[in-house]
């Protein structure tokens, strides 16, 4: 069993390509275009992915099975139109080797991808827009079985895997049950944070650059600008989020648009929103889902950091 930490090494795109089936699919996940510059590489077991927050239907967490996150590897969308969600890539166990002390990387060599490329689209939507295929898009095959909380055998592979530590372990499933036993109770979510703005959502615009260095605003303030839906223009802000606030950061990129995992389609976004570097989704309320979404900004959740106090 792989641990977070292992060093393993990618076959090469021969052998990928020989576990495939004709959707250019493993057990229902894809292997994609983006993925193949990683080919014979030695990567590092970022987390194990056993399990996931499913967020196409909202049934809750799913169970994936034999897979895993590898460090740095998050796809760049070039073969996606350019989607900029930048999600943590899954890898098959199947498609690694562990690196041993006399071991080689992979050979490479030329191999038709031709399957991988048709995969990345579906049939056009009845208006004809172009309707993506990823491993986002595709997650409830992937992972076809729903991971109810009273398997707490989640919990024990979070942390022998190493996914999480003793502390975050527990946390997480004393979050887990707090939201369960509210839900049968019928009292709703515990929120950390409400939202106060009315249906009406403020905006703002910093001019803020890649590279620039920020700090996340107060809950208060982020309350602020949050509907009852806890929404700015549509966008979601997460009570994990709020682990966040006051905390400082560099901007690492723009996101202007993305695939929606429910339908496949290239959503533009009519506000932009800022990722910051290392400022990832902790999972925390989601039963330690290690599934790692970069965390978006909108611009008004942030303030920028004078010069002299970087």
């Amino acid at each position: 069993m792989l641990k977070v930490g292992d060093q393993v090494e990618v076959l090469s795109a021969g052998e990928i390509l020989a576990t495939l089936d004709e959707r250019g699919e493993l057990d229902g996940l894809p292997f994609m275009p983006e993925m193949l510059r990683y080919c014979g590489r030695r990567m590092t077991v970022f987390k194990v992915a056993h399990k996931l927050c499913d967020t196409i239907e909202y049934t809750g967490i799913r169970r994936m099975r034999d897979a895993v996150h590898l460090a740095e590897s998050r796809c760049d969308g070039s073969a996606h139109g350019g989607c900029q969600a930048a999600c943590l890539i899954y890898w098959k166990t199947a498609w690694l080797r562990p690196v041993s002390a006399e071991g080689r990387p992979a050979a490479a060599g030329p191999v038709d991808v031709t399957l991988l490329e048709r995969a990345t689209t579906k049939e056009p939507d009845e208006d004809g827009a172009t309707r993506y295929s990823c491993q986002a898009t595709e997650m409830l095959r992937a992972a076809p079985e729903r991971l109810p909380l009273k398997d707490v055998r989640q919990f024990w592979w979070d942390y022998r895997t190493g996914n999480t530590g003793a502390a975050d372990t527990l946390r997480g499933f004393v979050t887990a049950l707090i939201g369960r036993v509210r839900a049968r109770l019928g009292l709703g979510e515990a929120r950390v944070i409400k939202g106060r703005a009315g249906t009406r959502t403020p905006v703002a615009n910093l001019d803020l650059e890649t590279g620039e260095l920020v700090r996340v605003r107060s809950m208060d303030e982020i309350a602020e600008t949050l509907d009852a839906g806890l929404r700015n223009r549509g966008m979601a802000f997460a009570d994990d989020l709020t682990e966040f606030c006051g905390k400082t950061g560099r901007i690492s990129g723009r996101i202007d648009r993305l695939i929606e995992e429910s339908s496949g389609r290239m959503i533009e976004m009519k506000t932009p929103s800022l990722v910051i570097d290392g400022f990832v989704c902790p999972g925390r309320r989601s039963f330690n889902c290690p599934r790692g979404h970069l965390a978006y900004w909108r611009e008004i959740w942030l303030e920028r950091v004078p010069t002299d106090e970087g």
